[in-house]
């Protein structure tokens, strides 16, 4: 029996249905939505620092005295008591702030600086308002990616930070090819422009890339950031494969051997 021969038009057609056939498969999974709401997260990160970076120089012309513990604390000072500050008593600092309103307070008493007209404040203000909005969709972020990714590689988040695994995973472009990467590949994800340069210039290769973030390298001598990169980047490769492919909990054994080599490493 012989087939009907396609028209160019039921050709294009049926490649157009393949097409998104394969795209609604590819974003199936709930990986692409981690790696979205990770680069979010950062974006939102690096913004709010601006903010506060800015509004605590801007703030220092009315309270030079006055060093925030956090953003936080300095948006909700300057929201409750940056139009006239000396009319914050210290239980309501206390209130405001938390810790330290007695010193706040002293501080205040002693100040050099001027208040700020109402238009100042406002503007201000508005910038303070901004920051705490910020804050509170970046808690609702993390809230999710601590969720997800833990579900999503929870071999890989069993070693690592969260929104380090999520990194990661964003800068791969996905679990599966994750997965494949060998582990000195996974070691350098996040330092590409370093390695351009090495590879062009001849500069020093790099070490590490986002793995830098991981409290355990941050926190080792410098002899030793490299090699514990390395091992965090082998036992990773690793643990990636198992949440691509095999689906099983290897991870407290990856911990273990993680921990052995670096008590080896040490002694």
């Amino acid at each position: 029996m012989l087939m009907k021969k396609e028209t160019p038009q039921e050709k294009r057609a049926r490649l157009m249905e393949a097409a998104k056939a394969s795209l609604t498969s590819a974003y199936a999974g709930e990986e692409h939505s981690v790696m979205q709401a990770i680069n979010s997260y950062l974006e939102f990160e690096k913004v709010r620092n601006q903010i506060f970076e800015r509004l605590e120089e801007w703030y220092s012309i009315y309270f030079p005295e006055f060093r925030a513990g956090s953003p936080t604390a300095l948006a909700k000072f300057i929201i409750n008591f940056g139009a006239n500050k000396k009319k914050a008593n210290v239980e309501e600092l206390r209130k405001a702030i938390g810790e330290g309103a007695e010193r706040l307070a002293d501080q205040i008493s002693k100040s050099i600086g001027r208040e700020p007209t109402d238009e100042e404040f406002e503007a201000m203000k508005n910038m303070a308002e901004s920051e705490l909005a910020l804050l509170k969709v970046e808690t609702e972020l993390d809230k999710y990616l601590e969720k997800s990714v833990k579900k999503l590689m929870p071999n890989i988040s069993y070693l690592i930070d969260y929104k380090v695994a999520a990194e990661l995973l964003a800068k791969a472009g996905s679990l599966e090819r994750m997965g494949m990467m060998p582990s000195s590949t996974l070691q350098l994800l996040g330092a590409e422009k370093a390695l351009f340069k090495h590879l062009k210039y001849g500069t020093k290769p790099p070490k590490y890339g986002i793995l830098f973030k991981l409290p355990q390298i941050v926190q080792a001598p410098k002899k030793m950031k490299g090699r514990l990169a390395r091992l965090y980047a082998n036992k990773l490769s690793i643990a990636a494969k198992a949440d691509a492919f095999s689906h099983k909990f290897i991870a407290e054994k990856l911990k273990e051997d993680i921990e052995r080599l670096q008590k080896k490493s040490r002694a």
